[in-house]
């Protein structure tokens, strides 16, 4: 395979990541809108009354509970979540403005992604256990990471491959 043809395949990999990296971004700003309406859609109409429910639209009722109590008297928590978000749109200026330009001399940037996507375990696990976070939400929290590191991963296998101008990919 040429460079070039692995190039293309490299910024569609990329792409990918990257819209993630936004996407996650961007859906952190109004957490509140989604809350209630994931709420809407398990059938949860109030969010004081998360007790009556179990598993799934419990957590949903109870974290959405959290949220509205704590826009109401704390509104400046969620500035919080909105440096999360500015912190996920900014690391994908570094994906574009490195590896997205010039994949070979910034594979560096794709070596500290997948450092970062193994972070996700760790600060999952212990963070989210002191947190009373659930398990099933920690392992969704963990799968990011999982999610994350394959395209990375692949990315860095064709920044070998454009090193040694050869391929082994079909």
């Amino acid at each position: 395979m040429s460079n070039a043809a692995l190039l293309r395949r490299f910024h569609r990999v990329l792409g990918l990541f990257i819209t993630g990296l936004i996407l996650s971004g961007l859906t952190a700003f109004p957490l509140l809108h989604e809350l209630r309406l994931m709420a809407s859609w398990l059938g949860i109409e109030n969010h004081a009354a998360y007790v009556q429910h179990a598993g799934l639209k419990f957590w949903i009722g109870y974290v959405w509970h959290g949220l509205e109590v704590t826009q109401a008297q704390f509104p400046f928590v969620a500035y919080g979540t909105d440096w999360l978000a500015f912190g996920h749109l900014m690391i994908a200026v570094f994906f574009i403005a490195g590896p997205w330009r010039d994949p070979v001399a910034n594979a560096w940037v794709l070596k500290v992604g997948l450092f970062a996507c193994a972070a996700i375990f760790p600060l999952a696990l212990i963070c989210g256990e002191i947190r009373s976070i659930p398990l099933s939400w920690r392992l969704i929290d963990c799968s990011f990471g999982l999610f994350g590191a394959l395209p990375l991963l692949y990315c860095l296998h064709l920044v070998r491959q454009m090193r040694q101008g050869t391929s082994v990919c079909p």
